[in-house]
């Protein structure tokens, strides 16, 4: 499925695709990219009943505003007693590699994967990013495939399946199948 523009308008249809790819399948988890958690909400509201591990990745504390953490305390909370795994941390394809591209300029082998993984849209590299990062963290199990959901800007564009390797092996990954997506990045 190709979407004519990118964005949160297209969030609801993504993650209907996401839990529709679910059913009957042998997919358990979900990764999913909410910063504020209102793609989580709405995830969870699309899954009902559906037995599935579910983390969110949020931007590292400090992304848009140095010490500030996107996603309330309130909303933290209210998605973890739903059961839903939540991931704050360093993005894989940046960390150190943007602080010293942004101070001293050049470009880093983590932002050129970035920027190639671009090509294919946003949230193509953002569902590769995040389901690394789940797998670092240990909140998604090794040499099994997920559905990684992820967006352009807000919301969620993007759901690709990907059988996800560690940062330290990264070329392991693979995406395995592409959803749905924006036609044009």
């Amino acid at each position: 499925m190709y979407w004519q523009k990118p964005g949160r308008e297209n969030t609801g249809k993504t993650l209907e695709i996401a839990v529709n790819r679910l059913e009957g399948s042998q997919l358990e988890d979900v990764v999913i990219a909410s910063n504020t958690g209102e793609t989580g909400r709405k995830f969870l509201k699309i899954v009902g009943d559906l037995s599935v591990n579910t983390v969110c990745v949020t931007h590292h504390v400090g992304f848009r505003e140095p010490g500030v953490d996107e996603m309330g305390q309130e909303t933290r909370d209210e998605l973890e007693a739903q059961g839903v795994e939540i991931l704050t941390t360093t993005h894989v394809l940046a960390g150190v590699a943007r602080s010293v591209k942004n101070d001293f300029g050049g470009l880093y082998p983590a932002e050129i994967m970035a920027q190639a993984l671009r090509m294919f849209g946003q949230g193509v590299k953002v569902s590769v990013e995040i389901s690394i990062m789940a797998l670092d963290a240990g909140l998604v199990p090794y040499d099994r495939e997920i559905i990684a959901v992820g967006g352009t800007g807000r919301g969620a564009d993007t759901a690709c399946i990907v059988r996800p390797g560690h940062s330290n092996c990264v070329f392991d990954t693979e995406v395995r199948e592409v959803l749905c997506r924006p036609r044009g990045c």
